[in-house]
């Protein structure tokens, strides 16, 4: 065995020693200030959706430092960030023998940043140990012809596997414009044992100024950069938005409201959505400030608004919120009109202009002010229409912003099942504008479905100037004799105030269960509501009242409460003068308790406003039958109904279009009639919709029945039917559907024809009618071909193809040719 001895070596590593320092350094605008600022110091930032402090006060992203400014007017600046920089990324290898070269040409430059570095820096010794290397790099600048060393870059001694960037400043610039260039000074590495690759990665250009930003809520933000790698760095910002101006009685913190309000206000934070829409429509800057004014906007119309937003109503969770909050960030630019519009839906409002200023009506119980009746209405007309029944949503998916999913969007949804389980789902989706609150995107849903259920009817109806009581927005009762089938509205003939006796121009019926069961409604001089209990009933005509209400006297406006009636109320949603001194009220249903079914989920039992009984049903077998009339169409529409129904009469609506936004529905005529059926004479080519109601003798409509039809080109025949005869063709074409106004054209062709340009251009035209016979095909065994399209007043299909063959039977041909041949 032979001896002998040696050392052996392990490869070693050597850690990397160089640690880049870069640092983010960004102002972010943060909005129109002046801001609250925020929530919770630098918990409220998020760097890559992480927050720098968590909620027990841990630092999550270290090296991070951020100043805030509110957006005062009069600011100071942000400390160290003195000037304004735009960096040109370059991202070029710098060789030996290649310096790269920029130039400089702005006058405004005061400094420039040149980041430099290696991809990586390391050398592998014979031994196989990776250890540390050196490289230098100079920064020159060339002045009249001349390059000058300013800066040189040199790394001794160090390791590092990845990217590595050190950033010098050039100050004291030579006139412009100038060149600038990086050189390398050390040797190119021509072995991959040694890694030295060098690159000019940037230049910033500098201006020294010191900005303020007035008047612009911002955060400077200077970041570690290395703890992120290579990723960029995103942000966000968890912050109350802007002061706006508050009622001075209003306490934002506590949502409370000190005492009567005289009109003025102060600056504070809210996010009450009727406040930051004040401050929206008379900003002078972001807003309409400089075409609205704070004397245009119904101020005491939003206080009331506001108050109504802020009461606290369950949250779903065993809490209290406040009915509604908006928080909302707004960063692009709209249409005044949309963003109004969204402001409003917050609030379960609409706004209006009423000649002097704006102001809202916002669908909430309040006071009716006044009472129509038969007797104070132009004609004693009450006219009804209802929604349709598809525009009845029982479903709503709400997409709204959810703090516990990241501040991202989530989707609540809510139903009506009773009334899904009777008519079928129909579902709406919809956002809920400026909406973080689960709770908030529930009541939106579940409002919008019971506005769509609960309050499907409209009236309209005439007034004279003098009975003119109200004004948009405004709730009134609607006492119709008609509608109710029992006397419940008139005018008052005679007070007796001693015996609280009234006199009332029309017989009225009590309920057998006791007079007090019912009471009388009246209008108050100051023009409140008030109401009495009927007593004792002397005559059909004349009631004694509990009390006697002061300001009642002749002519005025009564309404009868009957336990077994409800009372229907209406929101005036639009006034129209008229050439002939009236004016015409249109009015949609108002049901109070959809407040608490909405808020508090309530539930009622409803309640009938007429005792004739369930309003008439919907039509049935309804059916259009379109035939041409000279060189017109016309339609002939037919129906009946599932019972006899006691003076009933129909309303009938055509309209055409798809009902889209690219075609959307028109109305070509409404029609009333007595009878079950009707006739549309010259109805131009379209897609039409007709919508029938029956309406009984009280006024009250029943559900709509529709049905679709078209004026449109023919369809091609379903199919030909061709029957051989000898050295002759029948030729029948058939429809599934049997139409008087429309004939075929018939053309021919001894060959397969390929297109319908080809049939124009080579077939032969047989001529036109319902069916065609064709003589003269003496060739047996032979395919012949037969084409025909649809004809009608609008104009022609397309055509349906077909062949067929000759009798070919020996026998038959003989005895139809027998005594037809001569020698």
């Amino acid at each position: 065995m032979s001896k002998g001895g040696g050392k052996q070596h392990t490869p070693r590593e050597y850690p990397d020693n160089l640690k880049s320092m870069q640092e983010l350094s960004v102002i972010d605008v943060i909005g129109e200030g002046p801001i609250q600022g925020p929530v919770n110091g630098l918990q409220s930032l998020l760097l890559n959706d992480t927050p720098v402090v968590d909620a027990q006060g841990g630092v999550n992203v270290h090296g991070v430092e951020a100043q805030f400014r509110s957006g005062e007017d009069h600011q100071s600046p942000l400390e160290g960030f003195d000037g304004s920089a735009a960096e040109t990324l370059i991202q070029a290898e710098v060789t030996h023998d290649k310096p790269i070269t920029r130039t400089i040409t702005s006058e405004v430059v005061d400094r420039l940043r040149v980041t430099v570095g290696v991809q990586a820096l390391q050398q592998t010794t014979d031994k196989g140990d990776r250890i540390g290397t050196s490289v230098q790099m100079d920064i020159q600048i060339q002045q009249n012809g001349i390059w000058s060393t300013v800066k040189s870059v040199i790394i001794n001694d160090g390791k590092r596997t990845s990217p590595y960037m050190a950033a010098v400043i050039i100050n004291n610039l030579p006139p412009r414009p100038f060149n600038i260039r990086v050189v390398r000074i050390t040797e190119d590495s021509t072995s991959d044992m040694l890694q030295n690759k060098t690159v000019w990665q940037g230049l910033t250009e500098i201006i020294n100024i010191t900005q303020s930003y007035p008047d612009t809520a911002l955060v400077g933000l200077k970041v570690d950069a290395d703890q992120f790698g290579s990723q960029s760095v995103s942000r966000k910002f968890h912050f109350l938005g802007r002061i706006v101006l508050v009622p001075s009685s209003y306490d934002p913190k506590t949502r409370t409201y000190a005492g009567l309000w005289d009109g003025t206000f102060k600056p504070a934070y809210t996010n009450n959505p009727a406040w930051i829409i004040l401050d929206l429509l008379t900003h002078p800057r972001y807003g309409l400030g400089q075409r609205i004014g704070l004397a245009d906007v119904d101020k005491w119309a939003l206080y009331a608004i506001a108050q109504y937003c802020d009461q606290p109503v369950p949250n779903g969770f065993g809490q209290d919120e406040p009915r509604m909050t908006c928080n909302v960030y707004l960063a692009d630019r709209r249409k005044a009109y949309d963003v109004i519009s969204d402001f409003c839906s917050v609030m379960r409002c609409m706004w209006v202009w009423t000649g002097q200023k704006m102001t809202f009506i916002q669908d909430r119980p309040s006071d009716k002010v006044w009472t129509y009746t038969n007797a104070n209405v132009v004609n004693g007309e009450f006219n009804y229409s209802y929604s349709a029944a598809k525009d009845r949503h029982n479903a709503a998916e709400i997409r709204f912003i959810d703090p516990q999913n990241g501040w991202n969007v989530s989707v609540e949804l809510v139903e009506d099942k009773a009334d899904i389980a009777k008519n079928g789902r129909k579902v709406l989706q919809m956002d809920a504008f400026g909406c973080t609150s689960r709770g908030q995107a529930h009541r939106t849903g579940l409002w919008v479905i019971q506005t769509e259920l609960l309050e499907t009817q409209m009236v309209t109806f005439g007034v004279g100037a003098e009975g003119l009581r109200h004004t948009p927005g405004d709730i009134f009762e609607v006492c119709d004799n008609d509608y109710a089938g029992a006397s419940i509205g008139g005018r008052i003939v005679a007070v007796d105030v001693a015996a609280r006796t009234l006199t009332l121009d029309r017989d009225i019926e009590l309920p057998d269960t006791g007079k007090a069961a019912a009471a009388i409604s009246f209008i108050g001089h100051k023009g409140e509501s008030l109401s009495a209990t009927v007593v004792s009933q002397p005559d059909k005509n004349s009631v004694v009242l509990s009390s006697l209400p002061e300001g009642v006297m002749e002519g005025s406006v009564w309404g009868l409460k009957l336990p077994t009636l409800r009372r229907r109320l209406f929101r005036c949603m639009a006034i129209q003068e008229k050439e002939d001194d009236t004016f015409a009220i249109s009015a949609l249903r108002h049901v109070p308790e959809k407040e608490a079914i909405v808020d508090k989920g309530a539930t009622f039992e409803p309640e009938s406003g007429t005792l004739n009984g369930v309003t008439p049903p919907a039509v049935q077998h309804l059916a259009v039958d379109t035939s041409a009339d000279s060189r017109h169409y016309q339609a002939k529409a037919t129906w009946d109904t599932p019972r006899v129904i006691k003076g009933v009469r129909f309303v009938l609506r055509l309209t055409v279009g798809a009902g889209t936004e690219e075609e959307p529905a028109r109305l070509v005529t409404t029609v009333r009639t007595s009878e079950t059926e009707f006739t549309f004479h010259e109805l131009p080519y379209g897609h039409y919709t007709l919508t029938v109601s029956a309406i009984n003798g009280y006024g009250q409509q029943g559900a709509p029945a529709s049905v679709e039809f078209d004026i449109d080109l023919p369809e091609p025949p379903d199919f030909i039917e061709i029957t051989p005869g000898y050295f002759s063709l029948t030729v029948a074409p058939r429809q599934k559907v049997y139409h008087p106004e429309v004939s075929f054209e018939f053309w021919f062709s001894e060959k397969q024809l390929l297109s319908a340009d080809q049939v124009l251009a080579e077939g032969q035209y047989l001529g036109r009618g319902s069916m065609w016979i064709k003589d003269g095909l003496v060739l047996l065994g032979t395919d012949y071909w037969f084409y025909v399209r649809s004809v009608n007043l609008v104009g022609k299909s397309a055509f349906a193809e077909a062949s067929g063959q000759v009798k070919s039977d020996a026998d038959g041909v003989l005895e139809l040719i027998k005594g037809k041949i001569t020698a």
